[in-house]
């Protein structure tokens, strides 16, 4: 008996976030794909591999396949995922007895879940890995702009389908055949289901799931890391604080918003105490040194430049190290002005420098209680708090 996985990695990707296709991201120092093809590599039952990539991707020779053995073809996907899988179907060999397809986004898929697909799909045609469904399950529909539900389904009967999914040869080239002539699927099993063959399930794997979103991502990169002693390596947390003087005839500038009030703040560049704690907080997470290293007061080039300008500075340097930014907690203190009609905007400014969605930046005012510098309004200060993880692109 032979054996082809086909690993379909055609999509775009897009819902993570970014330009480079998710399957195609590095993880642990393997992409995603790469993760994807191990398990059907140490699978002794399978003897060779179809990868099916984006069609600009398809002919980048350099893709390699580190530590893998067994034999890899490379053909490009289409527009649709359906239109993928048919052209890895096309690739397949004559002798081939059983057919896999698995998503690239799928990394965790275990050998054992693998040899108990190939195994049902000898005997029963056609296979797929599900799991029940936990939640219940509710049709709905549409009244203007209020959903409500339209049917309740019988929890019992909801399976959520997985990959690899498992099919006799002559069966899935069949499913491809009917979807070349205008009938849509979502999934190989509903393809095959519309030629009239009867499609069984097995058990699938609660770690088998598929990475689609940020989070997604970021579960997989826990995941990954953890399994290469390198859990320390996903999250850094760095934390940044600054004050400036009030002073007479300068503007105040907090998160790169102009903030009306009678005095703004002293500094070399415009002595926004947010954007610089922030700076901190992002370069000490990942262990870049300190905003005065970057961009000292000595230096005339940043004589009374916007410290927004700095901080997109300071996230390159961090995306230069391989991280992102996830999160930030900022806090400004400052007897006067109130700063809460303005923190929209702050985060605003924030959001689109930072590369990171408005929930994700916190930002609040607190008062010195009349007490101290800053309690005299001689002084604002920021705190801030900022998570990074590795770069997801």
């Amino acid at each position: 008996m032979r054996v082809t996985a086909i690993i379909v990695a055609g999509g775009r990707g897009t819902r993570v976030g970014g330009d480079v296709p998710k399957q195609l991201r590095m993880v642990g120092g393997r992409t995603l794909l790469e993760h994807a093809l191990v398990p059907f590599d140490r699978c002794s039952l399978i003897d060779n591999l179809i990868v099916v990539l984006p069609d600009r991707f398809s002919g980048v020779t350099e893709l390699n396949w580190r530590g893998i053995e067994t034999p890899v073809q490379v053909c490009s996907g289409g527009e649709r995922r359906q239109d993928s899988v048919a052209a890895g179907v096309d690739a397949v060999p004559d002798d081939v007895d059983v057919v896999l397809v698995h998503d690239a986004a799928r990394p965790f898929c275990s050998t054992r879940l693998i040899v108990k697909v190939v195994e049902s799909a000898v005997e029963h045609n056609a296979v797929v890995p599900a799991l029940p469904a936990v939640d219940t399950v509710k049709a709905v529909g549409k009244e203007g702009a209020t959903l409500i539900v339209r049917e309740t389904f019988p929890r019992e009967l909801i399976y959520l389908a997985q990959t690899p999914q498992g099919f006799r040869t002559d069966v899935i080239k069949n499913a491809v055949k009917l979807g070349r002539t205008g009938v849509d699927a979502t999934d190989e099993a509903a393809l095959v289901e519309k030629t009239g063959v009867l499609v069984r399930l097995v058990d699938g794997e609660t770690e088998n799931f598929k990475v689609t979103t940020s989070d997604d991502f970021l579960r997989a990169t826990a995941r990954i890391m953890a399994s290469q002693g390198r859990e320390g390596a996903l999250m850094r947390v760095g934390l940044g604080y600054d004050l400036h003087r009030t002073v007479v005839g300068r503007r105040l500038v907090l998160g790169g918003v102009d903030i009306p009030h009678d005095r703004g703040l002293e500094g070399h560049s415009d002595a926004d105490v947010v954007c610089h704690a922030l700076i901190d907080a992002i370069l000490g997470a990942a262990g870049a040194g300190d905003i005065g290293r970057h961009f000292p007061n000595s230096d005339p080039r940043w004589k009374d430049i916007s410290s927004i300008e700095l901080l997109r500075t300071a996230v390159k340097v961090i995306e230069d190290r391989g991280f992102s930014v996830w999160n930030v907690d900022i806090v400004v203190i400052a007897e006067a002005p109130r700063i809460s009609s303005h923190v929209p905007a702050i985060i605003d400014q924030l959001s689109e420098v930072l590369q990171i969605d408005a929930g994700s930046i916190s930002v609040k005012g607190k008062t010195a209680e009349a007490m101290d510098a800053i309690g005299r309004g001689d002084a604002i200060a920021a705190h801030a708090v900022a998570s990074l993880i590795p770069k997801l692109s």
